[in-house]
């Protein structure tokens, strides 16, 4: 299966659950398993080539000038973490149908799911940083929206906010970090990357591209200072939790870290940074473990402890830590997400997680009590469990790592670490399971359902088999550490995991880990009241401290820039903009200017006349907004006659199209305002504002005459344009070219926002209806008498003769805007005039009854036209947008041409349409509900009173 279908299934599954579940949970359910079941098959099929020394790659090339391309590649590292990605994923699906209860939104809940797996998997495969980069950003969002699911509560909320501000803020980080990185090595592709391991620790750019990506992967996987974050994200339900601590989102830190071992590892900045990190989040999450009492926090505490036990053997940079931090990537996926389900089916059972509140459950649940009880003597490094094994290995390496030159510091705190770790496991058993039954149990516990349990039993056969016989998964743990290590280095030959190695220190060191957390088990009690009582740095209440001050800040700086006052932002922008300039100017080299005047003509100098007297006027009689808006349409008239005097007709009928749209549109808005503007800046202001357009309007023709009076001694873009437009464009016009092939991106990007703008018109509008100021809408009564008849007759029956022109001239446009002056924009605004004259003539009301089409739909075909147009390009194997053209010849008509660009021409005309249309029939709402006068007659005139007479 394509690397592509397996990255996209998972996005292309989210769309079904919402669907589905309207066929019952259970098909919910089974679609969003298949969805995931279909990914793993494909990923399993590539897995024999894979394992066997083969990397399976997937290129397409996006946007080759930047460097970002959508190439994927699966080598043993990335299979190994894609299997667990879905294979735990899969199991997740099925319990989390049994754990959600009817009041709970199954379909939203397995759609955001999907969208986590497959932000997920693409990280994992992605061979492009900047694409890695797409997918590690989505997997923050998805989070927030799973950690968040719960809306209604309040924990759930805050722990989603704050999972997206540490990660986010991370991820920033990385963007940093990653670019310094493709900036090193000339490319942006992961295996490039990886080979160029000498001119990455050799750049001065190391250190800073180490930092920002490790800031990107401590937030992810929540190591110290950035532990905090973790466990408030437990308010999430628990198949979020243990998915999110098992197989994602944390693991997402340790997977780059793991990625980028190669080049980044084996100096001391790497050791230091990463190993101690790593030590201080084993030992600090372990030691607050064993004093919480929410089942799901002190696992949320033992994951932060354990995901600084892989970090800190990813920092010591051997070959051999190497190998264990994979094996316990592994074999803490399979404990933590079995540990997590149990927490669940209690939560779920006894209505309660409090450890304070439980006790003797092994008899009431005694599957789930076998269940938890393998999962916790694993996660606590017991003979015969997977734990065991990589925990030795850890404690091995630890033996033969010297810190800041002692070979003791190591070994006694990954003991102290590892001690920890038993004694929270031991109490998660003993105070959950053990002891005698309550009979105050919130609700009486029982054992559930196979389909509940069976997924962490499932898991928990995984923990004994490993753990008993671990030659099993020994050719896939070393195949994936010689892929973490990617030929640096070499592991020990001859070694093999095995349950013995002998008397060794790192055995005795596990010996005192086991019995040290059995006795800090019994003396839990005074422990815990000696913690409670102890006072202590709180991370969240800094956290929130810091957040508090970081919002405080942001808004003071707001509000004392942005006061709502639109005058105020230009004054801002305009004295910027003038002393930057000053600034270029005194200290920059003046050219003497080398070129000679010229003598205008009578012609520009009118039109230069009219540009000055208009503009001194509209600004002098801007209260007047009706000659105000005449005044603008002056300057627009103008400024087209200048485009055409200057050889560009496209330009200028673009710009008098625009203006006539413009000025139409401004009017109906003003037919609902005052006719003037009332006076609200003091003259001190209004003086102050003075001076600072006279200034910025200076700098501004300094700047035109510097640039006319100088010759450029390089060549302009424009030579190109000429050159290529019908060579590569297919078309004579070199401005229609250039927007709908050469600056496609731009014009595809201004159509959206086009749209976006109309939509924006169409809900504020749709806001003051149902608004405060609604009341004064509906009763607004025109401030000036008008004239009797509403809708003149010699206007309805022009506008009635002009429509099948106005649409013959702009399908005209449309066709020859190719080779001459037009195209989809100008034939747009074209036939929008000749509608929106419609309205003008026979009235709001009777034109919105004889509305087809919805101008919603018009704004999202045109956008889905010229979308759908580029991604034509792909199935050509070319970047999208590209276009392409041909001749074709019909008896008995001449050849013509045949260009994909006027698909995409099509999608602009149609939103353009669409987007004034809208615009327009906003203002028509506004006419209908308020009291003006209302027909259903062209002309107001009933058309049976001259059948009765």
């Amino acid at each position: 299966m394509s690397l592509f279908l397996i990255v996209a299934l998972p996005f292309l599954g989210a769309l079904l659950p919402g669907l589905m579940v309207q066929a019952g949970r259970r098909a919910c359910s089974i679609t969003t398993g298949l969805v995931t079941l279909l990914a793993l098959t494909g990923l399993l099929v590539n897995a024999p080539a894979v394992l066997s020394g083969e990397v399976q790659t997937a290129r397409l090339e996006w946007l080759p000038g930047l460097g970002m391309n959508a190439n994927f590649f699966l080598d043993p590292l990335g299979l190994f973490f894609a299997g667990l990605i879905l294979g735990i994923g899969l199991l997740i699906i099925i319990y989390a149908r049994f754990y959600l209860s009817r009041e709970d939104s199954m379909g939203e809940f397995f759609t955001y799911l999907l969208l986590f797996q497959g932000a997920m998997v693409g990280i994992v495969l992605s061979d492009n940083v900047l694409v890695l980069l797409i997918f590690w950003e989505l997997t923050s969002l998805s989070s927030f929206l799973l950690i968040g699911y719960w809306k209604h509560t309040a924990e759930g909320r805050q722990g989603a906010r704050m999972a997206l501000a540490v990660t986010g803020m991370g991820g920033l980080a990385l963007i940093g970090g990653m670019l310094i990185l493709g900036n090193i090595v000339g490319s942006y592709d992961l295996t490039e990357i990886l080979q160029n391991r000498e001119a990455i620790q050799a750049s001065p750019l190391y250190l800073p591209a180490l930092i920002l990506i490790l800031l990107g992967c401590f937030t992810k996987s929540a190591q110290f200072p950035f532990h905090f974050w973790l466990p408030h994200a437990m308010a999430a339900p628990t198949p979020v939790s243990a998915y999110l601590h098992s197989a994602t989102m944390v693991k997402a830190g340790l997977f780059l870290m793991a990625r980028l071992w190669p080049v980044l590892s084996g100096t001391d900045a790497w050791f230091y940074l990463v190993g101690t990190a790593g030590l201080i989040t084993m030992v600090l999450g372990a030691l607050i473990a064993i004093f919480k009492d929410d089942l799901k926090a002190l696992l949320a505490f033992s994951t932060v402890s354990h995901l600084g036990l892989i970090t800190m053997l990813l920092g010591f940079g051997t070959p051999f830590a190497a190998l264990a931090a994979v094996f316990h990537i592994l074999n803490h996926a399979t404990f933590k997400a079995a540990l997590f389900m149990t927490a669940g089916i209690v939560d779920h059972e006894a209505h309660t997680r409090d450890i304070k509140r439980l006790g003797g459950l092994r008899k009431l649940m005694p599957v789930t009590f076998v269940i938890a009880t393998v999962a916790s003597l694993s996660m606590a490094g017991i003979p015969l469990f997977n734990g065991f094994l990589s925990k030795e290995m850890m404690l091995e390496e630890a033996v033969h790592t010297t810190w800041a030159g002692s070979h003791w510091v190591l070994p006694v705190f990954v003991t102290i670490g590892a001690l920890f770790s038993a004694a929270y496991s031991f109490r998660y058993v003993a105070h959950t399971f053990l002891g005698p039954v309550r009979d105050d149990y919130p609700h009486k516990p029982h054992d559930p359902g196979f389909g509940m349990w069976a997924p962490a039993a499932f898991l928990c056969v995984l923990v004994l088999a490993i753990g008993l016989m671990p030659f099993l998964v020994e050719p896939l743990v070393f195949t994936v550490a010689e892929a973490v290590i990617g030929g640096v280095g070499e592991i020990e030959e001859g070694y093999h995991l095995a349950i013995w190695h002998g008397l060794t220190p790192a055995l005795l060191m596990s010996g005192i880990a086991v019995v040290g957390g059995l006795l800090l088990l019994a003396l839990h009690r005074p422990l815990d009241r000696a913690w409670i009582a102890t006072p202590r740095p709180e991370a969240k209440a800094m956290f929130d401290r810091l957040m508090a001050a970081c919002v405080g800040g942001a808004r003071g700086l707001t509000d004392a820039l942005h006061d709502g006052a639109l005058t105020r932002y230009a004054a801002i922008f305009t004295v910027t903009v003038v002393a930057a300039g000053a600034h270029a100017f005194w200290t920059g080299n003046l050219v003497v200017a080398d070129r000679g005047g010229a003598i205008p003509d009578l012609v520009p100098l009118v039109g230069w006349a009219l540009l000055v007297v208009s503009a001194a006027w509209l600004a002098l009689s801007h209260r007047r907004r009706l000659l105000s808006l005449v005044l603008v349409s002056i300057v627009g008239l103008v400024i087209s006659i200048g485009f055409n005097y200057f050889s560009a007709p496209d330009l200028a009928l673009t710009q008098i199209s625009v203006e006539v749209v413009t000025v139409i549109l401004l009017l109906l808005a003003l037919n609902f305002l005052p006719k003037t503007t009332p006076v609200e800046s003091s003259v001190g202001k209004r003086t102050r504002d003075g001076l600072i357009a006279v200034v910025g309007g200076l700098g501004v023709g300094a700047l035109s005459y510097a640039l006319l009076v100088h010759e450029f001694a390089f060549e302009t873009i424009s030579d190109f344009h000429l050159e290529n437009s019908y060579k590569g464009g297919g078309g004579h016009n070199v401005v229609n070219v250039i927007l709908v092939d050469f600056r496609g991106f731009d014009t595809f990007g201004e159509i959206i926002v086009l749209g976006i703008a109309a939509l924006v018109i169409y809900a504020a509008t749709e806001a003051l209806l149902s608004g405060p100021v609604r009341a004064r809408l509906l009763n607004w009564v025109p401030d000036m008498v008008r004239a009797g008849d509403a809708h003149p007759l010699m206007m309805v029956v022009a506008t009635r003769v002009m429509m099948p022109v106005v649409l013959m001239v702009g399908f005209y446009i449309f066709l020859r805007g190719h080779n001459e002056p037009g195209g989809g924009f100008i034939a747009g605004l074209v036939v929008a005039i000749g509608v929106v004259m419609q309205y003008m003539a026979s009235g709001f009301a009777w034109a919105d009854r004889r509305q087809r089409f919805p101008y919603h739909g018009i704004i999202g075909a045109g956008v889905l036209a010229a979308g759908l147009t580029g991604i034509g390009a792909w199935f050509a194997g070319q970047p999208f947008l590209t276009s392409d053209f041909g001749y074709a010849r019909i008896p008995p008509f001449n050849e013509f041409e045949l260009a994909t660009a006027m698909a995409f021409d099509l999608g602009v005309f149609l939103a353009v349409v669409g987007a004034v249309l809208l615009s327009l029939e906003s203002f028509s709402r506004i006419a209908r509900r308020s009291n003006e006068q209302v027909s259903d007659y062209a002309m107001d005139i009933d058309p049976s009173r001259n059948e009765e007479a």
